[in-house]
């Protein structure tokens, strides 16, 4: 067998932009080279780790000069942790390659005619913007080169913060976090001491054994707070220690509740939260309309950022009170709510049966008497005859998943064909291809970029079709 040929080393390569996934990119013998964790006017030499017909991938191995964009990422995480990979880019360039990545997959993927796109919505919070974070607890926490290297023992250390990028089993202990308000730092570090003093094991995943196994923190703009404790073994004393101590040492905690998960993964979709202290729930506000967010309710993290969203949701549907209005991938029916008043009739649809009885909730707390909302698969629910028994959509609102619409929701939308499609996706790339199959009947005539994730690539996007002349 011959040995396998070594990829070449690059030198003294220029990074000239950020591409696909937020990585920096350039040029080299007319190649792509994918690099993450890097900013435009870097000069780096550049290890090749894979290669592919029409790009390389590669990662940073000296650098010759930094560019001159490039500021100090204000976490001491920065570089480890996968969450806030963009911290060394200044937050107006961030959003400048945020809006060019939506441009870009719009015209590469959905090769439709585009409108001016309208400037990015930036978030008035860059730190401390999130409303829920979830921590993992590992009894063998993730060492850094240094650490590795050292001749200190590093082996019974264990950690209590965020899975390492691809690695599922690896956790990066967290000793400080810009991502969600005060007390989320506190009540981590308070429960990671509780834990080294009572000596509550923490756990392993591939063994699977310990005890303390996640920790999710939820807060309001209000300042309500929510913890769940994950805990591996149903251990009573134990389990009560640790939720009185959270209980007495933090009185913002108006919602306190366990979760026992024995199972093989982390998912806490099919596992039921018990109510230890407090509220069962979370209210939040959003133009006087009250949303209960339960402890598994999916509701948008950047609170602030949501609003904006769904303003321009309801913006470009352009309501006028006459319309049948289909919200799809309807979650706990907040955009359902929110653009209520201004319609006819709103029909929410969505997967999760949990999800949709919150929704269901919160109409009743707003006293909305015109919408109704389904449970299950969409491309299943969402046919002619559903159409008949409800009316037939003049309006579709839909937010689907990263992974975007199943082709036979696409499909069913061409026959329902509505007047207005309003778009909303956090994953402009499934959104073009969709788009693209829609583009058979439909104009995109408005599209507006909305950032909910400062210091990630991710973005979020609203697009607006009108259905063409026949």
């Amino acid at each position: 067998m011959g040995r396998k040929k070594e990829l070449p080393l690059l030198e003294k390569i220029r990074i000239t932009d950020i591409g696909s996934e937020g990585n920096a990119l350039a040029r080299v013998d007319n190649l792509v080279v994918f690099v993450p964790m890097l900013v435009p006017g870097d000069i780096v030499d550049i290890k090749v780790k894979r290669k592919r017909k029409k790009y390389l991938e590669g990662s940073v191995i000296r650098f010759h000069e930094y560019s001159p964009d490039r500021i100090k990422a204000v976490c001491s995480h920065f570089g480890i942790c996968g969450g806030c990979r963009w911290q060394h880019l200044p937050y107006h360039l961030q959003l400048k390659y945020k809006e060019k990545q939506v441009v870009d997959n719009l015209t590469r993927i959905g090769k439709v005619a585009l409108p001016a796109i309208n400037p990015i919505i930036g978030s008035s919070d860059i730190y401390f913007y999130r409303n829920k974070l979830e921590y993992t607890f590992s009894d063998k926490r993730w060492l850094t080169k240094e650490e590795v290297t050292s001749d200190n023992d590093y082996e019974k250390e264990d950690a209590l913060g965020f899975h390492i990028p691809g690695l599922f089993d690896k956790v990066l202990d967290i000793r400080e976090c810009y991502l969600q308000p005060e007390p989320s730092n506190a009540i981590r570090d308070a429960v990671r001491r509780y834990a080294h003093k009572k000596a509550l094991p923490f756990f392993n995943l591939r063994q699977q054994s310990g005890f303390l196994r996640n920790l999710v923190i939820r807060n309001t703009r209000s300042g309500n707070v929510m913890v769940i404790v994950v805990f591996f073994l149903d251990e009573k004393e134990r389990r009560e220690g640790l939720l009185d101590f959270l209980a007495s040492e933090f009185p913002q905690i108006t919602s306190l509740m366990y979760i026992i998960n024995s199972k093989k993964n982390d998912s806490l979709t099919d596992q039921t939260p018990v109510l230890y202290k407090g509220d069962d729930h979370l209210t939040e506000e959003m133009e006087g309309l009250k949303f209960r967010i339960g402890p598994k309710s999916f509701y948008q993290t950047n609170s602030a950022q949501a609003l904006r969203l769904y303003r321009t949701a309801r913006e470009f549907a352009g309501l006028t009170g006459n319309e049948i209005v289909y919200d799809l991938y309807t979650g706990t029916g907040t955009i359902a709510n929110y653009v209520a008043s201004s319609a006819c009739k709103v029909i929410g649809i969505e997967y999760v049966e949990d999800a949709v009885k919150d929704a269901r909730i919160n109409s009743e707390m707003n006293s909305i008497k015109n919408t109704e909302f389904f449970s299950g698969d969409l491309k299943y629910i969402l046919s002619e005859q559903f159409m008949e028994k409800n009316g037939r959509p003049d309006v579709i609102i839909t937010d689907p998943p990263r992974a975007g619409m199943h082709e036979d929701v696409v499909q069913m939308i061409l026959s329902a064909s509505p007047l207005k499609i309003v778009y909303i996706s956090c994953n402009p790339s499934t959104q073009s291809r969709d788009i693209l199959l829609l583009s058979e009947r439909y104009d995109v005539a408005k599209v507006q970029p909305v950032d909910m994730f400062p210091h990630t690539h991710h973005v979020e996007n609203v697009v607006l079709l009108t259905r063409k002349e026949s």
